[in-house]
């Protein structure tokens, strides 16, 4: 595949903003048509020489129960490149309304760790346009390095589906297979999330999307009540899970159905350890402790 071609900004974009445009660009569309393009954008969009606001760091980590550390967790590192991934998807020649958008999977390799102190390269493009029973999928690549070096520290793949939105020349998939049941197991742990969940992730990450912040006005978009974001579900269980994790992993998330606030979310944990004995994985799964309806799953894994 062609390498993304980098457009260079001169600051990281700001969200709210970009929430703003996004509205605006869905209105055009209403009025004008649906955009008809199937081609992504070839452009990367990167900024380089980003630092880290200690005070939102540490309000970070102490919202999400990691430990304070000068090492910036893989879910921090996501928080710091979201508004990048965003801009991309904010881009008129991007085929796919980004409001609306339902986070699918995530899938993180953390190479090597990533300091406070570190000046960081931050790039996001977009690939991999493809059908999905319900509408459209697409992957967004998200890559972190340090500032003026070639290795990358962190890669991070998100990804998206417009459900509703069939492009021409894009074919559906054949349906996925069946899914085992999920029985619940007994739970290691249990979290108390409030109404105020949304607000207080959207202030240490930025992510003020409507649909996380109130019952209002996640209504006006057409959600009975707010939900939870998915990174602040799975970067909780990412800290949970942190105490046996080392320095280069990677990190894997499927959500299969939102956290609505405020509710009570139930949590498995199970590791697994290699043939030396020591820790090589450990596998989540978080459920609604009332329907038994899982939430998300995934696993955290040695590189």
């Amino acid at each position: 595949m062609t390498p993304a071609q980098p457009v260079i900004l001169g600051e990281m974009p700001s969200l709210s903003k970009l929430y703003v445009n996004a509205a605006a660009q869905a209105a055009r569309r209403r009025l004008l048509g649906t955009h008809d393009g199937t081609a992504l954008p070839a452009e990367s969009h990167e900024v380089r020489g980003v630092t880290v606001d200690v005070g939102n760091l540490t309000a970070y980590q102490h919202l999400i129960g990691e430990t304070a550390s000068d090492v910036l967790p893989a879910g921090f590192i996501h928080a710091l490149a979201f508004p990048l991934a965003m801009s991309v998807m904010n881009r008129d020649d991007f085929p796919l309304p980004l409001l609306g958008m339902i986070h699918l999977r995530n899938s993180v390799e953390q190479r090597s760790p990533v300091l406070f102190t570190d000046a960081l390269d931050v790039t996001a493009h977009v690939e991999n346009l493809r059908g999905h029973r319900a509408g459209t999928q697409v992957d967004v690549v998200s890559e972190v390095r340090r500032a003026g070096l070639a290795d990358t520290c962190w890669r991070g793949v998100s990804t998206y589906l417009a459900k509703g939105v069939f492009l021409p020349g894009i074919d559906k998939p054949s349906p996925a297979p069946v899914r085992a049941d999920f029985k619940a197991p007994d739970p290691t742990a249990q979290w108390q999330l409030g109404v105020d969940t949304g607000r207080a992730y959207a202030a240490v990450s930025g992510d003020f999307n409507p649909i996380h912040l109130s019952v209002l006005s996640a209504k006006a978009l057409g959600m009975r009540r707010s939900i939870a974001h998915g990174m602040y579900l799975a970067s909780r269980a990412l800290a949970d899970v942190g105490a046996v994790r080392g320095d280069s992993f990677t990190w894997d998330v499927d959500f299969e159905a939102p956290v609505f606030l405020p509710c009570r979310v139930a949590l498995d944990i199970s590791s697994a350890e290699g043939t030396s004995g020591a820790w090589e994985r450990s596998d989540f799964a978080a459920w609604n402790p009332r329907s038994g309806r899982r939430h998300f799953s995934g696993s955290v894994a040695v590189l």
